[in-house]
């Protein structure tokens, strides 16, 4: 079978598991990002909703009884169906085309290892300094207060705290990329993530293998087109 020929398979393919798809997404949410990045990376055709966190839309009457009940991004529509939560639309979309990026390692053992890095950062890094907890926590402050610098503490010490565990799990695991030299999808919440730490001023050079990880995934294609500042919503 020639290239030509296996390229027209896979594109055959393609159209057959390509669903109507329209990712609701915000264009600095790191996990609207990840499933931006899942959807490239996968070859899937989607249209782009925009949902404006910082004036509050994702809590609109609309959203929370059509899309998120929870008022958070991203969800995907999937054929009319409403899904939530970046690490079950990665794991979906995944499954929809397995042959193309497997996100996953079929080996048991080494699937659980990479969501293993997944969910250091999707349980134990972001959430403690996405807006919605900056938001509580930047509220029991007085308006007197330097609340930008409290703020990027916080942020930067829950961001440095995790980069020092996850840093010593890639010395075990990584090749090019996270979990040996294959894309996974802990290369897909992690690039997010470090631009979060850019954000909050993380001393990066004490994470070289994180570092090291990122230049890599941020110069492909897929990752470029799903930076934050390639977004119809990217506020510059």
């Amino acid at each position: 079978m020639t290239a030509a020929q296996k390229k027209q398979i896979i594109k055959d393919e393609a159209e057959k598991t390509q669903p109507d798809l329209v990712l609701y997404s915000y264009w600095r949410s790191s996990c609207s990002w990840r499933v931006r990045l899942a959807l490239n990376l996968k070859g899937f055709a989607y249209d782009y909703k925009a949902v404006h966190l910082v004036k509050n839309t994702q809590f609109s009457d609309e959203y929370t009884s059509n899309q998120n009940p929870m008022g958070r991004v991203p969800t995907l529509m999937v054929d009319g169906t409403p899904i939530c939560e970046s690490l079950a639309i990665c794991n979906l979309l995944n499954d929809l085309r397995p042959d193309v990026y497997s996100l996953l390692p079929s080996d048991p053992i080494k699937k659980a290892q990479v969501l293993r890095l997944v969910e250091t950062i999707n349980t134990g890094i972001q959430p403690i300094q996405n807006l919605a907890v900056l938001r509580k926590f930047m509220g029991y402050f007085p308006e007197t207060d330097k609340k930008n610098e409290v703020k990027v503490e916080w942020g930067k010490h829950w961001i440095d705290s995790g980069f020092t565990s996850l840093e010593k799990m890639l010395e075990k695991s990584a090749g090019k990329y996270c979990f040996g030299d294959e894309i996974t999808m802990a290369d897909l919440f992690l690039v997010p993530q470090v631009y979060n730490a850019n954000r909050f001023k993380v001393e990066m050079s004490k994470f070289p293998n994180i570092s090291r990880i990122n230049a890599s995934l941020e110069a492909l294609p897929a990752f470029v087109s799903a930076h934050p500042d390639q977004q119809p919503d990217a506020q510059k």
